[in-house]
C-alpha cells in the first residue's frame, strides 16, 4: 500500500528541505568554525545535540502524516556488531587513561550515530510509501558538500589568513586554515564527487552538476591531499567502469590518462621535490610512527587496549625516533591501540557484514554506498577515519550503515491501514480543490 506523490508534493517538498538543513547543520558542526574554545564547544556539542533532536523531531513529523512505521530491520550484524563496538568502548571507561576524553569522543559518536538512525529511517519511510518521489541521500549529501566547500572557496580568496593552513615551514599553504585539517576536508570533497556524480547517471541538472563538481574539485586541489585526490579519481574511474557506453568511456579514460599524471606530479610528488618524495615514501613519517605503535605501545595493552580514543598511558605517544601523536592516523590502528585486539575482532566482522549487506543492495545503493566508502576509507587509513576520533567520516560510514539495515514489513496492522486511507483520502481531497 503506497501513496501517490504528486499528491503530496508540499509535504515532500518540505520533508525533502529539513533533511537537507539537517544534514547540513550536523555536518558543518564538526568544523572549527571560531577560535574561542567556549563557542566552537558551543556549536559541537548545543549544535549537534539541536540537529539530533531535529532529527527526532522530523521523523516524528512523518509519522504523524500517517505513515506508517513499518520497517523491520535486514543486515542486522552489521549494526550489532558496530553496538558491540560501541559497547566495549563504553565499558573502557573502565581502564582508560583519561575517562574525561573516552567519555566526550564515545557521546559525540553515540550521538551521530542516533541521528543516522532517525535520518536514514525518516528517507525509508518516504522511499516504502511514496515511490517515485524525488528524495535521495545523494543528492543530500552532494549538496550539503559543494555548499560547504563553496564556503571555503570564497574564504580562500576573502580571507586567505583564515582559511589557509601553512605547512613545510610556511612553504606550502593548503586549503582548511584552523577550520578543517586539509586532509580531512579533502575526503569531504571525496564524498561529495562520489554522490553529485549520480545527476549524470538520471541526467539530472547536468551543467549545474558539471559546475558542482569544478568548484569541488577545484577546493581538492587546494587541499594538497594526496590521498584524497587518489580517492577521487578512484571514483571516478570506478563509475566509468558502470558504464555501458563505450564511447564516453573511451573518452573519459582518456581524459583521466591526461589529467591523472600532471595531478599526481603536482600533488602527490610536488613537483619531484626530492625532500617529498622521501616524505611520500614514509607517508608523512606515518610508517615509523604506526611501526613504534606495534612494537612499544601494543604490548603493554594488546586485549583491551589503552581505553576509547587512546593511544598510551599519557596524552602523547612518544617513541625515540618517531613524533609525539595524540591520535594513530590510522583508524584501524586507532582501534587497536585503544580497545586492543578485542575491538579490531570487532571492527573487522562489523565491516566484512556492511559490505556484504552492500553488495547484496540495488544496483543504484550498491554503486552510490561503495562511491561514499572510497574516500572514506582511504582516510580511515592516513587520518581519522571510520573509527578514529569524532568526525564526519564516522557519520558518513554509519549514514551507510543504517541504509542497508531497514527493509519494508509485508504486512500492516489495522490500525496503520486505516490511517494510511485516510491520508490517502485528504490528498485526493487536496487535488479535488
Amino acid at each position: 500500500m503506497s501513496l501517490q506523490p504528486e499528491l503530496h508534493q508540499p509535504f515532500l517538498k518540505q520533508v525533502d528541505k529539513y533533511l537537507f538543513i539537517l544534514l547540513f547543520l550536523m555536518v558543518g558542526c564538526f568544523f572549527t568554525w571560531s577560535e574561542n574554545i567556549l563557542i566552537t564547544r558551543a556549536i559541537k556539542l548545543i549544535g549537534r545535540n539541536g540537529v539530533l533532536l531535529g532529527s527526532i523531531y522530523l521523523y516524528q513529523r512523518v509519522r504523524a502524516y500517517g505513515i506508517p512505521a513499518s520497517a523491520k530491520g535486514d543486515n542486522i550484524l552489521s549494526v550489532a556488531f558496530y553496538a558491540g563496538y560501541l559497547l566495549l568502548g563504553f565499558a573502557s571507561f573502565l581502564w582508560s587513561t583519561n575517562v574525561g576524553v573516552s567519555g566526550l569522543q564515545w557521546f559525540m559518536t553515540c550521538q551521530s550515530f542516533v541521528f543516522s538512525y532517525f535520518f536514514v529511517k525518516t528517507i525509508q519511510l518516504i522511499d516504502q510509501y511514496f515511490p517515485g518521489h524525488s528524495i535521495r541521500l545523494y543528492q543530500l549529501l552532494g549538496n550539503t558538500v559543494f555548499y560547504l566547500i563553496v564556503i571555503f572557496v570564497v574564504g580562500m580568496w576573502v580571507s586567505p589568513d583564515v582559511f589557509y593552513r601553512l605547512t613545510h615551514g610556511g612553504e606550502e599553504a593548503r586549503l582548511g586554515g584552523y577550520i578543517m585539517n586539509p586532509n580531512e576536508l579533502g575526503m569531504l570533497a571525496g564524498v561529495g564527487v562520489a554522490c553529485l556524480i549520480f545527476n549524470f547517471y538520471h541526467a539530472h541538472r547536468v551543467v549545474w552538476t558539471g559546475f558542482q563538481l569544478l568548484i569541488i574539485f577545484y577546493a581538492l586541489y587546494a587541499t594538497g591531499s594526496r590521498s584524497s585526490l587518489i580517492g577521487a579519481l578512484l571514483i571516478i574511474f570506478f563509475h566509468v567502469m558502470q558504464s555501458d557506453r563505450k564511447q564516453i568511456k573511451a573518452l573519459i579514460l582518456v581524459g583521466m590518462m591526461v589529467v591523472t599524471p600532471v595531478a599526481v606530479w603536482k600533488v602527490v610528488l610536488k613537483d619531484g621535490d626530492s625532500s617529498r618524495l622521501e616524505e611520500v615514501m614514509s607517508m608523512t613519517g606515518r610508517l615509523p610512527f604506526w611501526k613504534a605503535l606495534i612494537n612499544e605501545g601494543l604490548p603493554r595493552e594488546p586485549l583491551l587496549g589503552f581505553g576509547f580514543m587512546r593511544i598510551d598511558y599519557k596524552e602523547y605517544f612518544q617513541s625515540t625516533h618517531t613524533y609525539p601523536g595524540k591520535m594513530t592516523h590510522n583508524t584501524f590502528m586507532q582501534v587497536l591501540m585503544n580497545l586492543g585486539f578485542v575491538g579490531l575482532t570487532l571492527v573487522f566482522f562489523q565491516m566484512l557484514f556492511t559490505l556484504r549487506g552492500i553488495l547484496s543492495a540495488t544496483k543504484e545503493k550498491k554503486l552510490m554506498l561503495i562511491g561514499i566508502l572510497i574516500p572514506i576509507t582511504i582516510n580511515s587509513l592516513t587520518e581519522f577515519g571510520i573509527f578514529g576520533e569524532s568526525n564526519y567520516g564516522i557519520l558518513f560510514y554509519q549514514l551507510v550503515i543504517f541504509s542497508i539495515s531497514f527493509q519494508a514489513r509485508e504486512f500492516l496492522t489495522t490500525s496503520e491501514k486505516i490511517g494510511l486511507q485516510r491520508r490517502k483520502a485528504l490528498g485526493r481531497l487536496v487535488v479535488a480543490n
